[in-house]
């Protein structure tokens, strides 16, 4: 059920458990994000991060606490509550997912014609206009294999900001990009969340582009959030994990070997 939320509050878990069948992913969340922030997600491969992203959009329901998200509580919404929610966020997925069958052009179109019964001029206008925010305009009747993996991504961009989201939620957008296009990735990122007004969460490994990118960071590890706070606090915090996750040290909590009996003792076992 949709009830009022204060005017910059875009999203928020609060004491969120959730997992899948029986097995529990997420324990005790608490997370805010508001208009005009970007957010990071950070932490290993399993901690939770893309669960996280899965309770945003209505995708998986909370075993408990509430997940509010524009004003709807998904805990709660219907079907048709969270589909009408969806046409408010963005969503760029990993690697882009752009649909191969179709051009540059019909992809960025894609949400509108979903979503929209836009006349096919103002349609055109619109992509155009997309496709220029992402530079790649020129770029509009070629066909996805044509595409380099930062221009493809680029367009994924543009396709999820085709209907002028609230709420934009990126995975792993840095995800396989060479430099050049992972800056240009990054300082889009920046850029259309303010020129939109919008609030952008952003699930990413990348420790060094995200900390120059983000206004704030929840650090995720084995479902828990071991600390959160600004770029600056996170990379002077004093968990060990998140210290080693931060300053890529290959020993500590993450250990570089997996367990093993000692290796005297596996030498002498007899073969």
């Amino acid at each position: 059920m949709a009830y009022c939320v204060t005017e910059r509050l875009v999203a928020s878990l609060s004491g969120v458990d959730a997992g899948y069948g029986t097995r529990q992913i997420l324990h005790g969340i608490d997370f805010t994000v508001h208009r005009g922030q970007v957010v990071a997600i950070m932490g290993g491969s399993g901690s939770g991060k893309t669960t996280l992203l899965r309770l945003l959009t209505g995708q998986l329901r909370p075993w408990s606490g509430t997940v509010e998200v524009l004003g709807v509580r998904l805990d709660q919404a219907s079907e048709a509550q969270r589909y009408a929610l969806r046409r408010r966020i963005g969503m760029l997925f990993q690697f882009g997912a752009l649909f191969t069958d179709l051009d540059v052009f019909e992809n960025v179109a894609f949400p509108l014609r979903e979503h929209t019964r836009l006349p096919e001029p103002l349609i055109r206008d619109l992509v155009l206009l997309k496709l220029e925010a992402v530079g790649l305009r020129g770029a509009a009747r070629l066909k996805t294999s044509e595409l380099s993996g930062g221009m493809a991504r680029r367009v994924a961009l543009a396709r999820a900001i085709a209907l002028d989201p609230e709420l934009i939620l990126y995975d792993e957008p840095f995800a396989g990009l060479d430099p050049i296009s992972l800056a240009t990735i990054g300082t889009l990122i920046r850029r259309l969340n303010d020129a939109l007004g919008a609030a952008s969460v952003v699930v990413t490994h990348d420790v060094v582009e995200s900390l120059a990118l983000v206004d704030y960071v929840y650090f995720v590890s084995r479902g828990h959030i071991v600390a959160h706070g600004t770029p600056d606090a996170i990379r002077n915090a004093s968990d060990p994990y998140v210290r080693q996750f931060v300053h890529g040290e290959i020993d500590g909590p993450a250990p570089f070997h997996y367990p093993a009996p000692p290796l005297a003792e596996a030498l002498m076992e007899e073969i």
